[in-house]
């Protein structure tokens, strides 16, 4: 069985494992979908955890990165349970 982890350490080992940079699948990204509004920024984003993709982006994620849409989608969903878990900031001030 595959082990669940968040969306952004997952985007970040695929990545990883074909050999691209933040920039490359940004532009791997912006091909295959025709949509050129992603850059490196988005990507880092989403592998730091700052931002979840949605469906239109896990979409293309999965083929750029040989990722099934379903691990994708779960990966989201445990990102988005995790990080309306994290304390407020403002109540950690002392």
């Amino acid at each position: 069985m595959t082990d669940v982890v968040p969306i952004g350490p997952l985007i970040r080992l695929a990545r990883r494992e074909r050999g691209l940079t933040q920039y490359q699948l940004a532009d791997a990204l912006a091909g295959v979908s025709g949509n050129d509004s992603i850059g490196r920024d988005e990507v880092s984003r989403w592998e730091r955890g700052k931002r979840v993709p949605g469906p239109y982006w896990q979409h293309w994620l999965s083929d750029v990165l040989h990722v099934s849409p379903d691990r994708l989608a779960t990966a989201a969903r445990l990102a988005r349970a995790m990080r309306s878990h994290r304390p407020d900031p403002s109540m950690l001030r002392t």
